[in-house]
């Protein structure tokens, strides 16, 4: 007769096993990709600074530590118990709150795929269709087991290359269809239904993040999303945190600022290549996201 094995343990057992996936996949800092499409994996070894990044629609389950993220003024934190949810792309500040070379921070991303999403509520009808207006494009929502079951069989199919061509595309469609029916899915179904509000502001945040370098009016984002400039604007920040002036300005310094350390550019050169005329615009702006003027803050960070 075998012994029963509690929900807890069970979920402890699929825990330890992603962190081992994951180091394995991760060995160095940094973040890998994997041999699976849309499946990459994170590791940091101790707590970090305040960092931009630009995410893309993504899941953000992690195995080991805990993260910080930054969108405008909210704070949302995610560890071994939630996973992050990115339906939009966002420019946020992360912050690995977490980490120790014994116990690295790790974390597995997943791209989303909308098309996939908008199958899944074909197929499964109207009861997980239901829609109701989404908030923000960034939430946390709990980590249940049948989602962490589906996660660490995705994982294991890294060591399986044959299996893998077969029932990857399975395990992600499972794993999206979890993330539907979680506590918070009704924020992805909107942005699937066909020219809901979500998705109009997806078509103005899509033109802003191809356009950030050029002047981009309010008229013209109204246009793009079929919306009046006032609804535009109120939707636009209830689903980013931020206003569009905002928003095109934080793409424009977290793209600066990414020139600056891979490419070398100076803050003047940066500053143009990215949209701005007035260099001491540039630097009053960069100062008042990152905390210190470019070349302070970028020093700084190379100095780590």
């Amino acid at each position: 007769m075998h012994a029963k094995v509690s929900p807890g343990t069970v979920l402890d057992l699929r825990q330890s096993e992603l962190i081992q996936h994951v180091a394995r996949c991760a060995p160095h800092e940094g973040l890998h990709a994997t041999t699976l499409p849309s499946l990459s994996v994170i590791r940091f070894d101790a707590c970090s600074l305040q960092l931009p990044s630009v995410y893309d629609p993504c899941l953000c389950f992690v195995v080991q530590g805990r993260k910080q993220a930054l969108l405008a003024d909210e704070v949302y934190v995610y560890d071994p118990l939630h996973y992050l949810v990115v339906s939009m792309t966002l420019p946020v500040m992360g912050k690995i709150i977490e980490a120790s070379p014994e116990r690295p921070y790790l974390c597995i991303r997943i791209g989303i795929d909308v098309k996939m999403l908008a199958e899944l509520l074909l197929q499964a009808g109207p009861s997980v269709a239901l829609a109701r207006i989404a908030d923000r494009a960034l939430y946390i929502a709990r980590t249940g087991e049948a989602l962490l079951d589906a996660i660490v069989r995705l994982m294991r199919l890294i060591d399986h290359p044959r299996d893998a061509a077969v029932l990857t595309p399975l395990v992600l469609r499972e794993i999206h269809y979890r993330v539907l029916l979680g506590e918070l899915g009704h924020r992805l179904r909107e942005l699937c239904r066909v020219d809901s509000q979500t998705q109009r502001i997806a078509r103005a945040i899509e033109m802003l993040r191809t356009r950030y370098a050029e002047a981009v009016s309010i008229d013209d984002l109204a246009r793009v999303a079929h919306m009046s400039t006032s609804s535009l604007h109120h939707r636009f920040k209830e689903v980013t945190a931020m206003s569009p002036v905002q928003y095109q300005k934080h793409l424009r310094l977290h793209e600066a600022r990414r020139l600056m350390l891979s490419e070398g550019l100076e803050a003047a050169s940066a500053a143009h290549r990215v949209g701005y005329e007035s260099p001491s615009q540039f630097s009053r702006e960069y100062r008042r996201l990152f905390g210190a003027p470019p070349k302070r803050e970028i020093e700084a960070v190379r100095s780590v």
